[in-house]
């Protein structure tokens, strides 16, 4: 750690901690990668990463409590997509890391 940097609180300490843990289940991170190019419906994730609807719902809430992906609702339809650039460059960086 360099001097200038200060010691994360325990509060931040504790939510880095937690979003972490998010990302260290695979079929979290499958649905990531699945939405890192385009947004998707529930199906559309479920076929592309082979997993039932009801099991890829349920990550999908999970992902979205911890503001890693975001939906948006078109007539009866809800897509999802990343939330933002830093869920991009998370993922982005961690697959750069292990392919060194």
């Amino acid at each position: 750690m360099t001097k200038n940097r200060e010691m994360m609180n325990e509060k931040e300490l504790t939510e880095l901690a937690e979003l972490f843990k998010v990302f260290g289940d695979s079929s979290r991170i499958k649905i990531l990668y699945a939405l890192f190019e385009t947004e998707m419906g529930v199906g559309d994730i479920a076929d592309t990463i082979d997993m039932t609807i009801s099991a890829v719902s349920h990550q999908l809430r999970i992902l979205k409590q911890n503001h890693l992906v975001k939906s948006r609702r078109d007539g009866k339809s809800i897509f999802y997509s990343l939330d933002d650039d830093h869920v991009y460059k998370i993922l982005a960086m961690g697959k750069e890391h292990i392919e060194e």
